[in-house]
């Protein structure tokens, strides 16, 4: 699931790679690029970045035809029959678009391979975090993004609104998996919304590989341009997903007793979370915002411009795979590790307690091995958003998710990589109500947060 970006500014190849990973690194700092041919010579300021609005997935309703009223005639009218009274039916919940308001209420929820996390913001002029709640989710419910067993999540999710108390109505849902389709493109010529409608689902059955009838589709439009010729184009953002899928999560929600507020992609909240412009090497306008969230057993990777997400995938890397690596180490089982994991430290000699010194050297050995591999994934990343034309420069890459918690993490992949990597705050834009303590594993709380921001 890749984006088409295109944006305003020159883009420069990777130089030299770092020894550890044998993939070329993306220049830092970032330098001007060449425009994409297409696109007219600057694009137009849009004083509302997309990736903070919401997103919703799902058949947008067409305009209904304007009827014209019959002439009058001295003929006598026909007595009416009696309306009948219809009988109430029970509907099935839709997943509706909500702009919110002033006051308005959310609560962001992900929902992990391993666990359920929720963020209950309200957004009265600045937002303001409210609730936070976490818990285990079995393994085998969520497999890769998808929801395997949908009965077992209602269940789940049942249980975690009603012991943490919280609201049922007004959830905002995030989903990520490598099958959702995210596009950016540019049409012409159309000013009827119906027609624009048409043209938008004709290029989305060329330009992604789900059937236009098995697909959940919505767009947004970002701003209109003129070309050379003095058409008007209108630029658009297309989110594309298996309708499947998302009825399995809108289903097992209903399950539960949860009103949706709508579904939105985790790689915008992700964003809205993280929101650009960030402090360092961030600050400079012609640099992107690259923002990685780990979860337990894959990573959401997005390259935003400051006002829009221009690129975004879903990495095959995850946190279990440190379990993996250092119960292999230890001669123990991936379930055993998890308090090793989270007392090791890539930024000294610590020696987790049950272990010896040579263990401990062992199980370091073994995470500094494995986060290779997740840095040949990050680098892979950028180097397929910088080879699209009119792509930014990378200015960092900021980390957030359980496993960022790790100490050292963030200069182990900077070395590695050959870019500055920092790990974000979740809690950087938005207020803090004293009624909230300090949440354990903050990073874990990134997405639902962003979730929960209305902007």
């Amino acid at each position: 699931m890749v984006t088409e970006p295109k944006a305003s500014t020159r883009r420069r190849r990777p130089e030299e790679a770092a020894p550890a990973v044998p993939v070329a690194p993306v220049v830092h700092p970032p330098v001007p690029a060449a425009q994409l041919p297409p696109l007219p010579e600057e694009r137009e300021e849009k004083p509302t970045p997309l990736w903070r609005r919401e997103l919703v997935l799902g058949r947008r309703a067409s305009a209904k035809p304007k009827v014209e009223a019959p002439a009058k005639t001295d003929e006598p009218k026909a007595e009416k029959p009696k309306k009948q009274k219809k009988q109430k039916t029970s509907k099935a919940p839709k997943v509706k678009v909500d702009r919110g308001g002033k006051g308005k209420k959310i609560v962001g929820l992900k929902i992990g391979a391993s666990q359920l996390a929720a963020a209950r913001v309200t957004n009265n002029g600045a937002a303001e975090l409210l609730q936070v709640a976490r818990e285990p989710l079995s393994p085998g419910i969520v497999v890769g993004g998808e929801l395997r067993d949908p009965d077992a999540l209602a269940v789940a999710l049942k249980d975690f609104f009603n012991k943490h108390n919280l609201p049922k109505r007004g959830v905002r849902l995030g989903i990520a998996n490598n099958r959702i389709g995210v596009r950016t493109f540019e049409i012409g010529g159309i000013e009827d919304n119906k027609q624009l409608d048409n043209a938008i689902r004709f290029r989305a059955q060329e330009a992604l590989p789900i059937p236009i009838d098995e697909a959940v589709l919505d767009y947004q439009v970002l701003g209109e341009t003129t070309d050379d010729q003095g058409q008007q184009l209108q630029r658009i953002l297309l989110v594309v997903a298996y309708r499947e899928q998302v009825d399995r999560y809108v289903d097992a929600c209903r399950k539960a007793g949860i009103g949706l507020l709508g579904i939105d992609l985790e790689a915008f909240a992700l964003l809205r979370a993280l929101q650009a412009p960030q402090t360092g090497a961030g600050d400079d306008p012609s640099a992107a915002l690259v923002a990685v969230a780990i979860g337990h057993e894959r990573s959401t990777f997005a390259v935003s411009d400051g006002r829009v997400c221009e690129f975004t995938r879903v990495l095959e890397w995850g946190g279990q795979a440190l379990n993996v690596v250092v119960a292999r180490a230890l001669d123990a089982a991936p379930s055993e590790v998890e308090g090793v994991k989270r007392a090791l430290s890539l930024s000294d000699e610590v020696v987790p307690e049950g272990l010896t010194t040579e263990q401990a050297a062992k199980a370091r050995d073994a995470v500094r091995r494995a986060i290779q591999t997740f840095a040949r994934e990050l680098v892979s990343s950028l180097q397929f958003y910088q080879n699209q034309p009119g792509s930014l420069g990378i200015g960092e890459i900021v980390l957030t998710g359980g496993t960022t918690h790790l100490p050292g993490l963030a200069n182990e992949l900077e070395r590695l990589i050959g870019v500055h990597v920092r790990v974000g705050d979740p809690l950087g834009r938005i207020k803090v109500s004293k009624r909230v303590a300090e949440p354990e594993q903050l990073g874990s709380y990134a997405v639902a947060i962003g979730l929960g921001i209305e902007d």
